[in-house]
């Protein structure tokens, strides 16, 4: 039996380009992890230092009376950001390095290890360093094995990379049960903006991965292919959260895919929920199940007002932009928040997007003012710039988008700064 602490950290985005949620989120990654190794007989600790707030001095007292053989440190809050995971790694460092002394094995999982394993391992001063979905991975080491596909660790005054990102088979994936203090934390309700929250809020994973390979999506090396779990241990899952007083759930889906047996099944529950997808891959009649499913919350991935700027992103998209028009219009006859994301790229001319986005608005659809593409290591994107990633890849994208924008989005709320000033230096 191994003892085993999964932390996830109190997360602070100051000077950062993160334009992802900064409100706690339910660790997924950890809360998966934690199911598995206790199933085997490990004795399991799962600290969210950010849903509870915790300090060093907090998590240090907690490890400490746990006596852990192996802590395990994310690189990103939650399952749900770790394609837009902040670059920089200054708060897992410092975790790290507080909790150096409390356990034989430090370990990082997560989106910087998975796609620059040799850069993370040296910045975070980690053992290991686990590259790809961790679930399956974190349970080897518990095991005892070492020597497995999907590490990264040093031996001797080397860096040994064995093999590459790993991938867990996911439609296996049994019910998740938290711990009810932690669910009695989770008042925020991702994404959710047609009324104030009354209940608390969870996020739960249907499926993973995406079918699709836009081109500055980081998914590569983690939540790549596409797989989902059967209706019926998803609808078990919710059950088990409106038990613990949850009113709405956020799926992380990559993509969320009309299931017909799965919004049969939600539209029975008196849950609300809300979903990320592309717009073009639902018909009128889906949506409108959909809505009666108990969907509040839709958060549709547009891009590109144009043919040319939906090709140069490889949306793979059929619809034309007044056809995806319509169909915005048509789910939000259903669904009372509708956002259409967009992206800054050269073929959209700027007149076009803010005429287009006055006539959504008008609509009683919300499109943001365009993001600046941040090309993430580990996506086509950063490949086309660059080539592969390598220890210098996210310096490398973090200067080249700070030196491409003289305004940045809505979305983000102040001005990034240099990667270099939000890291702790290391010796190379």
């Amino acid at each position: 039996m191994t003892r085993i602490a999964l932390i996830n950290p109190n997360w602070d985005f100051g000077g950062s380009i993160y334009f992802g949620c900064r409100s706690p989120h339910l660790p997924l990654e950890l809360g998966i992890s934690a199911h598995y190794l206790k199933a085997a007989g490990h004795r399991t600790l799962l600290l969210d230092a950010h849903m509870f707030d915790l300090s060093f001095g907090d998590i240090e007292a907690e490890l400490r009376a746990f006596g852990p053989d192996l802590i395990v440190i994310t690189t990103a809050p939650t399952y749900l950001f770790w394609r837009c995971a902040p670059p920089e790694l200054r708060v897992p460092q410092e975790l790290a390095l507080a909790m150096r002394d409390l356990a034989p094995t430090l370990v990082a999982v997560g989106p910087h290890g998975s796609t620059t394993p040799r850069a993370a391992l040296r910045k975070l001063a980690v053992d290991i360093v686990v590259m790809g979905e961790c679930e399956a991975s974190l349970l080897r080491l518990a095991n005892g094995q070492r020597d497995f596909p999907g590490l990264c660790f040093a031996e001797g005054v080397s860096v040994r990379v064995n093999g590459g990102p790993q991938a867990v088979d996911f439609r296996d994936q049994p019910v998740l049960d938290w711990p009810d203090e932690m669910i009695r934390r989770h008042h925020h309700h991702h994404h959710r903006f047609e009324a104030d929250p009354v209940g608390l809020g969870a996020e739960v994973e249907a499926s993973r991965g995406c079918p699709y390979n836009c081109t500055f999506c980081a998914k590569e090396n983690f939540r790549n292919t596409y797989r989902k779990r059967p209706p019926a241990v998803i609808l078990d899952e919710i059950d088990r959260l409106r038990g613990q007083g949850v009113e709405y759930v956020y799926f992380i889906d990559e993509i969320f895919l009309p299931t017909p047996e799965l919004l049969d099944g939600l539209s029975t529950r008196g849950l609300k929920f809300g979903v990320q997808t592309r717009i073009d891959l639902w018909k009128p009649d889906m949506l409108a199940l959909l809505g009666r499913a108990g969907c509040v919350s839709i958060e549709a991935g547009i891009e590109s007002l144009t043919v040319e700027g939906r090709a140069a992103l490889a949306k793979n998209c059929r619809m034309t932009t007044d056809q995806l028009a319509d169909r915005l219009v048509e789910a939000r006859r259903h669904v009372p928040f509708v956002q259409a994301n967009l992206i800054e790229v050269p073929e959209d001319e700027d007149p076009v997007v803010q005429r287009w986005r006055s006539k959504m608005q008008n609509a009683g659809i919300w499109a943001n003012d365009p993001v600046p593409l941040y090309p993430y290591p580990g996506s086509p994107d950063y490949r086309k710039l660059w080539g592969e990633a390598d220890d210098s890849a996210w310096e490398r994208a973090h200067r080249h988008y700070l030196g491409m924008f003289d305004q940045f989005s809505d979305v983000q709320n102040d001005r990034p700064v240099p990667l270099e000033a939000l890291e702790h230096p290391v010796a190379s």
